[in-house]
């Protein structure tokens, strides 16, 4: 077993234009996150990912860059960044930063330079096309419109972008163009910084020949294909491996088997990765399917490589809202969601405000939202003649907004987000939930995830203990061990609106168990079995002998 920092630690991910806002213009700014930086480490926190905050027109906040080498002015300038980071490591804190290297915004000097001539030499930088049969050279799709294509009519061609037009995919075929991508990334560590998270990185390399595909809604074509590894590998050779960084990598539409192959310890390409086999294919909660991708994604990273557990994050509704009960018993469940995340094998990661229990949000209008997948969505489906309210109630629970409303900071106007208008709406219910209220009682779901990040620091167990999972094809109950050493824990979560009975394994039932943890006082047991309440969850130690 290898030992990294980066295994053990708790990430908390600032998506800075809604967390605090300093200046009064309605956005989060860097100098925010350094107001709010004693909050995040009084929660236990080893490393802050920072969502882009690169020069961009904003198109995909932030996601759509136009200089790799400038922050952003709603963001701050480069003199508050390096102040950021000092701060940061002052506090025994690291840092890592957003790369976002498939694609660039159109308004990037190099897009305009490679939009002036087919022989300008930063054509090749980005993927062009002639059209085919007078159309686009396939029938691909993008994940925010329906044509990865646009028509560029002074050249006769078409760019390729896998998400929005304002994003032209870049050309990693191009050697000139990885080793401007190397030098930025040098760049960027040089100053500090402690790693990156990668944008969409297994979206690199492109299918050779541009086929057009059986099912042009099945996008997974855009990713995981031939070559994609040789360019982590060369990124490796040329920049990561002479830093002491961490990498974790955004890597959709893979499956244990091709996800090692990202982060296996002897591949030398990153450390580890995101999947999305849970947020992709559960739109709500599905406990035994669940079960069945933690089990499989163990087992295939098992002693070779390393996962990562969420829930949510900038693209993906609030955790309690989606996959637990935020009417009933937002506080169990936000407690429950919390525990199985962080005593699952793989690296935790909170998303702010998912530490005082923020749920997700119901705008009336789709005026209300600013998240341009769902109105890309929302326009094509009435075009194609869907009612609009109807279309309109189908994108609410994953409008990516959900998760985008300002950090709830306090009860004052606009959730103490801002002195000004927020350049989204804050949630209605930040009256009731913010973190004010969180601190001033001992048993909110903040001072609960407190506990359970000094737990995983005190105990390597929660790390790096070997799991099992001892409830499959129970729909309510999940019940799995952690042992590491002649340590071993017991995890039972009742992640139901219901009490269950969950029935202790025969070979711990003589053994004497410790509660570790629980979000209800005074757990009950009956005989060999465990009385659990509606989104209970609980940790024994066992006393194996």
């Amino acid at each position: 077993m290898n030992k990294k920092w980066w295994k053990e630690a708790v990430v908390y991910q600032i998506y800075w234009r809604s967390f605090y806002d300093t200046n009064g213009d309605g956005f989060g700014d860097l100098e925010g996150v350094i107001q709010k930086l004693d909050y995040v480490k009084s929660l236990g926190i080893d490393v802050i990912w920072m969502n882009p905050f690169y020069r961009s027109p904003d198109r995909d906040n932030g996601y759509d860059i136009a200089d790799y080498y400038q922050v952003m002015e709603k963001a701050g300038d480069m003199e508050v960044f390096e102040r950021l980071v000092g701060e940061i490591h002052k506090r025994g804190m690291k840092v890592i930063m957003d790369l976002v290297v498939n694609h660039t915004s159109d308004q990037h000097p190099w897009f305009i330079e490679s939009k002036t001539s087919k022989e300008n030499p930063k054509r090749d930088w980005y993927i062009w096309k002639e059209p085919k049969e007078g159309r686009e050279p396939n029938n691909w799709r993008s994940y925010f419109a329906p044509s990865a294509w646009e028509w560029d009519q002074a050249s006769a061609q078409y760019y390729f972008h896998s998400f929005a037009v304002e994003q032209p995919d870049l050309n990693w075929k191009n050697p000139e163009l990885r080793k401007e991508i190397y030098r930025m990334m040098r760049f960027w560590l040089d100053k500090g910084i402690d790693g990156f998270r990668m944008d969409v990185i297994n979206l690199l390399a492109k299918q050779e020949g541009f086929p057009d595909a059986a099912d042009p809604y099945d996008i997974s074509y855009l990713a995981d294909n031939p070559g994609i590894h040789e360019y982590l590998e060369e990124m490796n050779r040329e920049v990561l491996q002479h830093y002491d960084a961490m990498t974790v990598g955004e890597i959709p539409f893979v499956t244990p088997e091709t996800g090692l192959l990202y982060v296996h310890e002897d591949r030398n390409e990153l450390n580890t990765l995101f999947h999305f086999q849970v947020a992709d294919e559960m739109a709500v909660w599905d406990m035994c399917r669940y079960k069945e991708i933690q089990s499989a994604w163990y087992n295939g990273l098992k002693d070779k490589g390393w996962n990562s557990q969420f829930l949510n994050n900038h693209d993906h509704t609030r955790q309690v809202t989606r996959y637990g009960n935020d009417r009933g018993y937002r506080v169990q469940s936000s407690k429950l969601l919390a525990t199985m995340i962080h005593t699952l094998p793989g690296t935790a990661y909170i998303y702010q405000g998912e530490e005082i229990g923020m749920t997700g949000v119901r705008f009336d209008s789709i005026e209300d939202y600013d998240d341009i997948a769902m109105k890309n969505k929302y326009a094509e489906l009435v075009e194609k003649g869907g009612n609009p309210q109807e279309v309109f109630e189908s994108l609410l629970l994953l409008s990516r907004d959900n998760s985008r409303t300002p950090m709830q900071w306090d009860d004052s106007p606009e959730a103490g987000f801002t002195a000004g208008t927020p350049w989204i709406k804050v949630n209605p219910n930040y009256k009731d939930i913010n973190v004010k209220k969180a601190l001033e009682d001992e048993n909110s779901v903040f001072y609960y995830y407190k506990k359970l990040i000094s737990l995983r620091k005190e105990n390597e167990v929660m790390v790096y203990g070997d799991y099992i999972d001892w409830s499959e094809g129970d729909e309510h109950v999940y019940m799995y061990t952690r042992s590491y050493g002649d340590v071993t824990w017991l995890v039972v979560l009742n992640h139901s609106d219901q009490t269950h009975t969950a029935a202790i394994p025969e070979k711990f039932q003589s053994l004497d168990k410790r509660i570790v943890i629980a979000n209800y006082p005074d757990p009950q047991s009956e005989g060999d079995g465990l009385s659990l309440q509606p989104h209970e969850a609980r940790i024994y130690e066992l006393k194996m002998g």
